[in-house]
């Protein structure tokens, strides 16, 4: 048993950022990931950048592109807080405390690009691994803080709650708490509690349910299955962003930034023929959902598996420097961008909804936090806008960290709990993989890019079913990381086709077909 001031579910920019900042303010932190490295989840994967200030730009101007590209469901009190506080942090700290090497032009000023639905320049990048370098800058900072103790190989079991966990019976009346997490040593198979005076959930993205995704294998959507069967608030989740150009090939969904599109790179089909113009008057540069369906529905019209993205009307250089790791990693797989079209494919980048909070980043559960993509702010809407998510992990860790530190005090309630049952049953591998097969292909399918009423009705059927027999499965069986991941995410993907039937109108990323 471990007690901490505040612990810390995951380590990604958002839980990275709330972490420093509460341990800045005296209190012991506790930092869980369920990667054997620190460097964990999606943030490092981002190519495209961040969202700074640009010329002429303003709270306004940056309020008003969010607003619109969020289809009118964005929450304004969100919306204010990131666009007032985003990019004063990301000076703050990016730039004058963690020095985040952003690229620099030949006048030594910060070399801003565009993106997607932007009005204007105001994206930091650092070449086309923003989010590598931002992390790896800030992680130097958690390796040597004083306060910070990390478990690396560790995963979250479930939220500790009054009403779920105390042997205190009239607990149920209380106000709904969390303090702490059951947590699973990875390498010895033990469970044990971490009891914590304020938990903050930062476990990141649930892309790993679909079949084609930009998300890293750690994304299985652990935090919206913990928050659910704990009774917190979760919503929007039927608003789940495709990003509109991954690499189309069988080993992997590599991203292809929207930074090359903001940099000129068109999008054509098999023929050759620039096709987005036919959906929208932004062509390429319009929102990622409608690029998405624009592509998808372009595939159909041309019975081809794929379309392509060109820049390679670009100066062969000019590309080699910009998008380094992009070149590299076609050029592994044979495709030499400055010379030819990258085919690409949709796959599901990024989700949109997820455990409701508020401007400090709290829960409906007293106690619990929740930041970065496993939490829903209200800045995203329906749909997010490029480059918002690292700036709204930097915001809400910020205030979250903050006002954790402001609350926690080990004085809080702790409840004597239930002791964990541990059980010794076998996992077989090749059933746990049959059955994400199984997850991943029935959302893919039938809560995809389009869904129809008929479809989401079908997945909730299969789903329900596998869910039975996965909770069997899990009752019986030695705890693993593999088992909890899956149970993870059959709970995720039930979440998320619920929440998809029950929203009737297309809106963003959520697009339902009466045919």
């Amino acid at each position: 048993m471990i007690k901490t001031d505040i612990l810390v579910i995951g380590s990604g920019l958002a839980g990275a950022i709330a972490a420093i900042t509460a341990a800045d303010r005296g209190r012991k932190v506790t930092i869980v990931t369920k990667t054997p490295e620190l460097l964990s989840g999606s943030s490092a994967y981002a190519q495209g950048g961040i969202i700074y200030k640009g010329f002429m730009d303003s709270p306004d101007k940056l309020k008003k592109d969010i607003m619109l590209a969020g289809d009118g469901l964005c929450w304004e009190p969100a919306v204010d807080q990131l666009c007032e506080m985003g990019p004063k942090l990301v000076k703050k700290l990016l730039i004058d405390r963690f020095n985040v090497a952003f690229d620099m032009n030949a006048k030594h000023e910060y070399d801003l690009t565009a993106e997607g639905a932007h009005s204007l320049p105001r994206i930091l990048h650092s070449k086309d691994s923003t989010g590598k370098s931002i992390q790896h800058s800030v992680l130097d900072y958690i390796e040597y803080h004083s306060n910070i103790e990390v478990l690396v190989n560790h995963t979250a079991v479930e939220l500790l709650t009054l009403s779920h966990h105390s042997k205190e019976l009239l607990d149920i009346y209380e106000k709904p708490a969390c303090f702490g997490a059951f947590i699973l040593d990875n390498k010895t198979g033990k469970v044990y509690p971490v009891y914590a005076s304020e938990t903050i959930l930062a476990s990141g993205g649930l892309g790993q349910i679909f079949r084609h995704t930009t998300n890293p294998q750690e994304a299985t959507g652990d935090g919206i299955a913990l928050s659910w069967r704990a009774g917190a608030r979760c919503f929007n989740l039927q608003y789940i962003q495709f990003h509109p150009t991954t690499l189309y090939n069988d080993r992997d969904s590599f991203l292809i930034s929207e930074s090359m599109r903001g940099e000129g790179a068109i999008l054509i089909d098999k023929q050759g023929k620039e096709f987005m113009n036919e959906f929208d008057q932004r062509g390429s540069l319009a929102p990622r959902d409608i690029v998405a369906r624009g592509i998808h529905q372009t595939m159909l019209n041309t019975n081809h598996p794929c379309v392509y993205l060109d820049i390679s009307f670009k100066d062969s250089n000019w590309i080699k420097k910009r998008f380094p790791t992009i070149y590299k990693h076609c050029l592994s797989m044979g495709i030499d961008l400055t010379k030819e079209p990258i085919p690409v494919v949709p796959a599901a980048h990024y989700s949109c909804g997820g455990v409701g909070v508020s401007l400090k980043g709290r829960t409906s559960l007293q106690r619990l936090y929740a930041i970065g993509e496993v939490s829903c702010t209200g800045v995203h809407g329906a749909n997010r806008l490029a480059s918002t998510s690292l700036l709204e992990s930097v915001v809400w860790g910020y205030v979250a960290g903050e006002d954790a530190a402001e609350h926690s005090s080990l004085d809080e309630y702790y409840p004597e709990i239930f002791p964990w049952s541990e059980e010794t049953e076998y996992t077989d591998p090749a059933l746990i993989a049959q059955d994400w097969q199984t997850i991943k292909n029935t959302m893919w399918n039938y809560v995809g890019l389009i869904r129809t009423r008929p479809r989401l009705l079908r997945a909730v059927t299969m789903l329900r079913h596998l869910q039975s027999e996965v909770e069997q499965f899990y009752q019986k069986a030695k705890m693993t990381k593999e088992i909890l991941e899956l149970r993870n995410g059959i709970q995720t993907s039930i979440a998320v086709t619920y929440a998809t039937l029950e929203a009737r109108l297309s809106k963003g990323t959520h697009h339902i077909n009466s045919h």
